[in-house]
């Protein structure tokens, strides 16, 4: 079957769509984008991630999306029925560049139509990575100073991202003077002590749609959480750590920089949290769809 996607305003079969050399998300990677969570059909969290993306095109200045953000979400429906996606699991790829013009520093005219795209594809949850925990490294920041913006300027976290595959790790967990950050595409939560600690939301890291909801879950089962970055040197006196992302949902670490952290297994916080993620995933599922 022919994939459909979503371009510009209308549906068409994958192989016929079509971007301008001018466009300024692959000249300049000059667009944000999403990826949204979808269970039998039902978007997990929709709404937080369109917020996102709203702010992500304020941040950018690319205001002439008509219907804002939120408009892409019934896109983001129509792509999963078109695409036979209403059972099982699937992730929706939404991005929004500042368009076509002559190559230019500068912003094009105010009239210049952003690019939208979006696509929707069938996902399989890395199953048992999160049942028996992966290994990670460390790795320096180097990123821009406006991480809380889901650019397309990915080009620091895809080259952390190919160090950990080359060592044999699922993630780089990012260092900033000193400081653990997040991960090249993960939040990142360390535990001790049965207290949860994580970087709060600054413009060093990206606004995690997963980390919102596993603090969410944390202080229903009334877990402390401490918002004060973790130091570097802190992580290998961690009793667990452990991972949140949109395909990632949460992962343990069981091995970091080739060495075992906590008893070297996922510890009991973490599988109390991943618990109720799932719950929470597959609840909401079910709720939106009687909903409908």
């Amino acid at each position: 079957m022919e994939p459909i996607v979503y371009l510009n305003g209308g549906f068409v079969p994958h192989r016929e769509a079509r971007i301008s050399a001018d466009d300024r998300g692959f000249l300049f990677g000059d667009g944000v984008y999403e990826v949204i969570r979808a269970v039998d059909g039902a978007l997990f969290e929709a709404g937080a991630h369109a917020r996102r993306m709203a702010a992500g095109l304020q941040a950018l200045r690319i205001g002439s999306l008509e219907g804002g953000a939120h408009a892409l979400l019934g896109v983001a429906e129509r792509l999963l029925r078109e695409n036979a996606l209403l059972e099982g699991e699937a992730t929706v790829y939404l991005q929004v560049t500042r368009g076509a013009a002559p190559r230019r520093h500068t912003f094009p005219a105010p009239s210049t139509p952003p690019t939208v795209y979006v696509s929707a594809t069938r996902f399989q949850p890395p199953a048992e990575l999160q049942e028996h925990g992966a290994a990670a490294i460390t790795q320096a920041d180097v990123r821009w100073g406006r991480c809380n913006v889901k650019s397309t300027n990915l080009l620091p976290n895809i080259l952390a991202k190919q160090l950990a595959a080359e060592a044999g790790a699922f993630e780089a967990i990012l260092v900033r003077d000193g400081v653990v950050t997040e991960g090249a595409s993960t939040s990142v939560f360390g535990v001790s002590r049965g207290e949860l600690r994580t970087h709060p939301l600054t413009p060093h890291i990206l606004p995690g749609i997963t980390r919102a909801v596993v603090l969410e879950l944390a202080a229903a089962r009334g877990l402390r959480v401490d918002e004060t970055p973790l130091r570097g040197a802190e992580l290998g006196r961690l009793d667990e750590i452990f991972l949140v992302g949109t395909t990632t949902d949460l992962m343990p670490v069981v091995v970091l920089d080739g060495t075992p952290v906590g008893g070297g297994s996922p510890g009991p916080v973490t599988r109390a949290l991943q618990q109720g993620y799932r719950a929470r995933f597959h609840g909401a599922a079910r709720s939106l769809l009687l909903s409908t």
